[in-house]
């Protein structure tokens, strides 16, 4: 039997022992816009057919799990926990609605908006699991292994906060847990980790298109998102193309089993795709050095003597170029921020914000400059909500310049076409 040429499994140790050791990032929620949101990362370790694992008594720590045989088995599979919604949460939609195919849809996390009566964010997550596909996460099943940033959900291309999102990872510590039990409407795709992360096999980059007049017009005025779309065209986001695991999904209530569906085309963007990468990020590997300690030298010649070549043996991730400017790694910096960079379907429009981004670059080389010198875990700084708050300006200018430009060039057509038709 030949050797597995790529091993997740010590990369993912890494990862979610960095979390935990990681502060988050909070931001706190501003008097004007106090609402909150919490979604949960769920990760499970799927048992190679050939093992047997043993009975399980206590919980174990996250140490202890990663050092069961059949989690270091070399066929078994780490898997990440996507979700279907037929009907989008308000939070999904609210600052635009993409443009989809009859086959394609688009995955989230399990997760909502945070209750008045709720004790914090974990607890939003947990309840929020637990009432969309029926998993309880505070069973000895599961384990909370940390919380990543924070992130800010904004419409109006950066200017209004909606709400405040937390992204919470957990981590089922056993070989099988309760059968999940969706609601109707909701369907589950377990996805296999190496398919996101594999050079082998690396992940298949699409886009999402989303109309730019979704984002500047007033919903209730047809007319102005016709002219706003004429004018500034659609954005274009990065996305992912999922490949769940055939053996396990889609995981839907026995009622709606029966029905033959044609499968869908998963992607996976926007919020969603950002959160999976600032979780990918956190298994960056890098060269071993007298300053690692040893269990972590240990994870990471696992790690490297698992695989040929790895995005994850350097600083370097595998990442889209969507209108990020020449020169930033944005790949060391912030891998999330690929997601939320897009590009615009018009060629002037792109140019405009490159011109006006100065101070978003700025913001990013600095952003790099910290991490290289040792301060990626500086917590003073909101490096991605300056970045992305400088960028969404960029935007801003650059369209302002091309619909002013638009504008003097119909002026322009039609003062000249007036002037031919009274002098022929």
């Amino acid at each position: 039997m030949s050797e597995k040429p790529f091993a997740v499994v010590p990369l993912l140790s890494r990862a979610l022992h960095r979390i935990r050791t990681t502060p988050p990032r909070i931001i706190a929620s501003p008097p004007t816009q106090p609402r909150r949101a919490a979604v949960a990362i769920l990760i499970r370790i799927v048992p190679s057919p050939h093992s047997q694992p043993p009975t399980q008594t206590t919980a174990p720590t996250l140490s202890q799990f990663f050092e069961f045989d059949w989690v270091k088995d070399r066929d078994a599979r780490a898997e990440i926990l996507f979700l279907r919604r037929e009907s989008p949460l308000p939070e999904e939609t609210a600052h635009s609605q993409p443009r989809t195919h009859s086959n394609e849809t688009h995955v989230a996390f399990p997760g909502g908006r945070t209750e008045p009566d709720d004790e914090g964010g974990m607890y939003t997550a947990l309840r929020q699991t637990w009432e969309e596909i029926g998993i309880d996460l505070a069973e000895k099943n599961y384990l909370c292994i940390g919380q990543l940033d924070d992130r800010e959900i904004t419409t109006s291309l950066g200017k209004r906060l909606l709400m405040i999102l937390s992204p919470f990872v957990f981590l089922q510590v056993t070989p099988s847990a309760p059968a999940p039990d969706p609601v109707p409407s909701t369907t589950l795709y377990w996805v296999p980790l190496e398919t996101l992360v594999s050079p082998i096999s690396p992940p298949q980059w699409s886009q999402v298109t989303v109309d730019a007049a979704s984002r500047l017009a007033p919903k209730n005025s047809i007319a102005l998102k016709l002219l706003v779309r004429a004018l500034v065209g659609s954005m274009e986001f990065p996305a992912i193309v999922l490949q769940p695991c055939p053996s396990t999904s889609p995981l839907k209530p026995e009622s709606e089993t029966h029905q033959s569906q044609p499968s869908p085309i998963l992607k996976l963007w926007g919020l969603s795709l950002g959160m999976t990468l600032d979780l990918m990020s956190y298994m960056i590997m890098p060269p071993p050095s007298a300053s690692n300690n040893s269990s972590e030298r240990e994870v990471i010649s696992k790690g490297i003597n698992s695989r040929a070549s790895s995005p994850f043996s350097s600083t370097v991730m595998q990442l889209p170029y969507h209108g990020t400017p020449e020169g930033l790694r944005m790949e060391v910096v912030a891998p999330s921020l690929a997601s939320v960079f897009p590009r615009f379907s018009y060629p002037d429009v792109n140019f405009w914000i490159w011109v006006f981004g100065k101070r978003y670059r700025e913001i990013v080389r600095g952003w790099e400059a910290s991490i290289r010198s040792g301060g990626a875990n500086d917590r003073r700084i909101n490096w991605s909500g300056q970045a992305l708050n400088t960028f969404y300006a960029a935007i801003r200018k650059a369209l302002v310049v091309v619909i002013f430009a638009r504008a003097l060039g119909i002026l322009f057509g039609l003062t000249f076409a007036g002037w031919w038709i009274f002098t022929s």
